[in-house]
Parts: structure tokens; C-alpha cells; sequence
């Protein structure tokens, strides 16, 4: 199961700030990405950034839609 959780890096040592579901001594793998305060200017350019990339794709669907059968018969 995973968990995506906070931790604060003390000592050497990160400790999660919410409790986590594992056994004691239990191995994990953990990714490390620092959590900074994103201003909401930055959140807006970001937003922007992303809707004009989409914009870009350029997503078009060329033919009909599969019928509810031609859907049964692809399971």
C-alpha cells in the first residue's frame, strides 16, 4: 500500500508529521521532494503554463465511438 506523507528533517533523522501504517522495523522506499511554499502568483503562472500546453496537444478524436457490443466484445 502506498502513503504519500509529510515529514520534518531533524537531527538526521525524518520524522512523518502524521502516524504511519507500518509494521515496526518494516523496510521502505522513500522519495525525498522538498515542500516549499508556492505563492498563489506562482500557482497562477503555473496554471497558465499548463492550460497553454494542453492547449497545444492538439487532442482530436477521428472516427465513430464503439458501439456498446463492439465494447462487450474488447473485455
Amino acid at each position: 500500500m502506498t502513503q504519500v506523507a509529510e515529514a520534518v528533517y531533524s537531527g538526521g533523522v525524518l520524522k512523518p508529521t502524521t502516524p504511519l501504517q507500518l509494521r515496526e522495523s518494516q523496510v521502505v522506499r522513500i522519495i525525498v521532494e522538498p515542500v516549499e511554499a508556492v505563492g498563489s502568483e506562482d500557482r497562477a503562472a503555473a496554471l497558465e503554463r499548463l492550460k497553454s500546453g494542453i492547449d497545444r496537444m492538439n487532442f482530436v478524436s477521428t472516427g465513430s465511438y464503439p458501439t456498446r457490443d463492439n465494447r462487450r466484445r474488447s473485455l
